[in-house]
This record gives structure tokens, sequence and C-alpha cells, in this order.
């Protein structure tokens, strides 16, 4: 069965760089788009970023345009996503999550804390 595994969130301080991390395993087909997206205490959940294997069009949320970058390596089956220029706005766990034929996953999310 499809599972995701995030990894590389912790701790920076702000203007400080992390790079998470989301394996995807189990998987029989290829995913329709694959994405990021955060959740903090008293905020509603946001989409951070997405990338859609079909051309590879990428879609970031204004809060991150510019800062973040997602990525996959196929052969890894891995999805990426840098952050730069962290701020403390960007406080939250992080998810990755995959749309496998109409069928939504995710992963158990990770921390990312930003300090000042």
């Amino acid at each position: 069965h499809v599972q995701l595994v995030e990894s590389g969130g912790g701790s920076v301080q702000v203007g400080g760089s992390l790079r998470l991390s989301c394996t995807i395993s189990g998987a029989t087909h290829s995913a329709y788009c694959m994405g990021w997206f955060r959740q903090s205490p008293g905020k509603e959940r946001e989409g951070v970023a997405t990338i859609y294997n079909s051309g590879g069009s990428t879609y970031y949320a204004d809060s991150v345009k510019g800062r973040f970058t997602i990525s996959q390596d196929n052969t890894k089956n891995t999805l990426y996503l840098q952050m730069n220029s962290l701020k403390t706005e960007d406080n939250a766990v992080y998810y990755c999550a995959v749309d496998i034929h109409g069928t939504p996953y995710r992963g158990q999310g990770t921390q990312v804390t930003v300090s000042s």
C-alpha cells in the first residue's frame, strides 16, 4: 500500500534554509500531482507547493513564492521542498501529499520551527 515518509524538518533561525524530503513507496501508478501543505495551530491548512507530473508545471502559494522550490527525483521516488529565507510565519507541520488515480495520500508530517 502507498506510504509517504517525510524527513528534513527541524529548527532554524530566521533567514535559514531547510530541505524537506518525501519518499513515496508502494505506488503502482505514477502520481497525477504531488505537493506539500502545512498546518500550524490556529491557522487553516495551507497548500504550499504542487508539481504536476504531466509537463512538470508547478504552483506556489503567494506566501512562499520566490523562497520555496518544489522538485522531484523519479529515480528515487522522492519529492523535495527546498525552503530558503525562512520566516517565523513558516512555522508549521509540513506534509507531503500525492494524488494517484484520484486517491489522495499524505505522510505523517515533519515539524519546521523558525526562530528569531
